[in-house]
């Protein structure tokens, strides 16, 4: 059964009220995106350059950043905004877990010059929360992904891409492998094109949290 974006707002919130609190549910995506990722490649000493929002879509990717290092990846996040801008709290609390370990590079701004050269680049860049033509500095790393000849992972969906719909913005990811959770949703079923392979991970929400809803 496919959902749409507001249905799996409902549901999360729901699952928060019965204290399945948020930042659990961030925990088990970036926990299942990494083992997703680990089945398809040696991540060991792998160069991995994740792009963060400022949104719980970065809020996946730093779970994925702590959990990568601890694989034995060499991990440089890119926050795409200044830390005290970060927009929820499970977000903030993730980067605030980073930014006490050495094994992570973090780079953070709005400074838009990128020059690494990764073998694996994440987008946690939009998520479903995609509103409107894409800004700076979100469109240059946008760019700069697509620009790169490495394996591409999305979080949840590639951004740029509604995943209600399966319209894209201005510029959107094209991306090797999407990991969604807990239902997919609609529109990102649409777009193989775009997501590469696609699977959809459960994370942890109690099935009574569908209730009402689905």
């Amino acid at each position: 059964m496919e959902i749409s974006v507001d249905q799996m707002y409902q549901i999360e919130n729901n699952g928060h009220d019965m204290g399945f609190l948020k930042k659990f549910m961030m925990e088990n995506a970036g926990a299942a995106a990494v083992k997703k990722l680990a089945e398809k490649l040696d991540l060991k000493k792998k160069k991995i350059l994740i792009f963060v929002g400022m949104g719980n879509n970065g809020g996946d990717a730093l779970v994925m950043a702590r959990h990568l290092s601890g694989y034995g990846s060499l991990v440089t996040v890119v926050l795409l905004g200044p830390p005290e801008k970060i927009k929820t709290e499970e977000s903030s609390w993730n980067w605030s877990i980073l930014k006490k370990m050495s094994s992570v590079k973090l780079i953070s701004g709005n400074n838009a010059s990128f020059d690494f050269n990764p073998d694996v680049v994440i987008d946690g860049i939009l998520g479903t929360g995609i509103s409107g033509e894409i800004r700076e500095p979100y469109a240059s790393a946008i760019n700069y992904m697509n620009e790169l000849k490495c394996f591409k992972f999305a979080v949840d969906v590639p951004s740029g891409l509604n995943p209600d719909t399966g319209e894209t913005a201005n510029i959107f990811v094209k991306s090797d492998l999407t990991v969604t959770f807990h239902k997919m949703k609609r529109g990102i079923s649409k777009r193989k094109d775009l997501t590469g392979d696609l699977y959809s991970e459960k994370i942890g929400i109690p099935p009574e949290a569908e209730e009402g809803v689905l």
